[in-house]
């Protein structure tokens, strides 16, 4: 062998390979396959991290969203996937494979759906007789019966359904989505979060955070009782006058400051923060205030009735707030409000009585004001119910477990085709089977419906451009859009 090539180093190979004729062909044979990534495209404007409206890239269908987020797991073969082979086997051991979250509870018997499922509508799509308010509209709605992540549990497929990742830290949809579009209104935030009054849902602030995006772009929090919004009001000693002068003052200091140090994007968005901040000691309060809405409009809601009172009252202000230019709304349920491992035959009809007239009545709502055909409402939570027994111990007592593998979204407005049903699981609903839709493929279609390219919408961060669904393979459920 000859002495020089049996010297050559690793190093040496790499750095004269790099830089010779075969290293450049291999560059234009990349290029020609379309297998080189993309070259580092300089900023012709600087970006502005405000929230005042941007441009899409392409025409969008829907201007602002409602995610109604229902944490823990609803039972999608008890509400939307109706399964009669698990009636035949009911009882019975499983004829395959499950993939359990919890081991030590679990039980291969089937448990078929106590409850009914009937066809509805003009499009005969069946629903459980949980869901009577949501049977009513069902011809307005998209079903996706095949939703998956594939993590087993409850953080880390928020964290996937949020933010196309199972790891925490990263910028949730809703973020994404203010950073890339702005919001119609300027006295309001962009992106506005409505807890549940007896607590938040699991992993907590994280469902709402911008991550590494400026936090100008995290959601603000609408609490669930009066006063909804904390430090509205200035100091008695602060308002009117006193106040402007003060506020007039505190900007220049901050617009001084941010010239002497240009590029530093927290400063901007801390400063459109205290902005905001003053404007939305009028706005927010009246937009808050259900007090002037009819009492038609309550009772769509169930706000006169004590099981729905909060939830209804929770989704009017939703529709409030994207009639006054609001980009993202989340209405949450409070931790593990559909968790059902035991008791499921008491506790899932509960949980649907408390938001099933509340999530009706505001597709209606929208709909009957010209709002729905611009406002994407989703439903649904981070996972499905497993088709077999939990907890086996009596027939009070049973539940469902985790089932990540194949579940049901479903979604109305901005842009979705109505009246249809998507995908399929497996005969117990335990795979989602048939045109799978995983949280990759959930967050393209929605920036899709709002003009957005997700390859396209980019943040550089710690020297890469991160993208919402990080470079993973995601495509448009396009079978699903108008």
């Amino acid at each position: 062998m000859n002495k020089t090539l049996a010297c050559l180093t690793r190093r040496h190979f790499l750095s004269t390979g790099a830089m010779g004729l075969g290293g450049v062909a291999l560059a234009c044979l990349l290029n020609q396959e379309g297998l080189l990534a993309d070259p580092t495209r300089p900023e012709l404007e600087p970006r502005r991290f405000d929230l005042t409206p941007k441009p899409p890239h392409h025409a969008p269908k829907a201007k602002a969203m409602i995610s109604l987020f229902m944490q823990g797991g609803p039972s999608h073969v008890d509400l939307l996937d109706p399964k009669p082979a698990m009636t035949r086997y009911d009882g019975q051991t499983y004829p395959g494979v499950i993939r359990y979250d919890n081991p030590a509870q679990a039980s291969a018997k089937v448990l078929a759906s106590p409850w009914r499922f009937r066809p509805h509508g003009q499009s005969g799509i069946e629903v459980s007789e949980l869901l009577p308010h949501l049977a009513e509209i069902i011809d307005d709605l998209t079903i996706v019966r095949s939703m998956h992540t594939g993590v087993n549990n409850h953080g880390q497929s928020i964290n996937a359904l949020n933010t196309s990742r199972t790891l925490a830290g990263r910028p949730v949809l809703g973020s994404w989505l203010t950073y890339g579009l702005g919001s119609e209104s300027q006295n309001l935030p962009a992106y506005l979060v409505l807890t549940d009054p007896h607590s938040l849902p699991v992993i907590g602030v994280g469902n709402f955070s911008n991550g590494w995006l400026p936090s100008l772009y995290q959601g603000t929090v609408v609490r669930p009782q009066e006063p909804r919004i904390l430090n509205l009001d200035p100091p008695r000693d602060m308002q009117g006058e006193a106040q402007g002068r003060y506020l007039d003052y505190l900007e220049r200091l901050n617009r001084g400051h941010l010239e002497r140090h240009p590029g530093e994007h927290d400063l901007e968005a801390r400063i459109a923060s205290y902005q905001l901040a003053a404007r939305m000691q009028t706005a927010a309060r009246e937009a808050l205030d259900i007090a002037n809405e009819s009492a038609a409009t309550k009772r769509l809601y169930g706000i006169d009735d004590p099981v729905t009172a909060d939830y209804g009252t929770r989704c009017l202000i939703a529709r409030r707030l994207v009639e006054r230019g609001v980009r993202f709304v989340q209405v949450f349920t409070r931790n593990q409000f559909w968790d059902h491992h035991g008791r499921i035959l008491t506790a899932l009809p509960a949980a649907c009585r408390a938001t099933d007239k509340p999530a009706a009545a505001l597709v209606r709502d929208l709909k009957s004001r010209g709002l729905l055909d611009s406002t994407l409402v989703s439903w649904g939570g981070e996972m499905g119910r497993l088709p077999v027994i939990q907890n086996d111990a009596g027939q009070a007592n049973v539940g469902r477990d985790h089932n990540t593998y194949g579940f049901t979204m479903w979604f109305a407005g901005g842009g979705m085709k109505a009246g249809c049903v998507y995908g399929a699981t497996d005969d117990f609903g335990h795979r989602a089977v048939e045109n799978v839709v995983n949280h990759c493929d959930y967050h393209a279609t929605v920036l899709h419906l709002f003009g957005l390219d997700h390859r396209r919408l980019t943040y550089h961060y710690n020297n890469q451009q991160m993208t919402l669904t990080d470079n993973q393979p995601a495509r448009v459920v396009r079978e699903i859009l108008m």
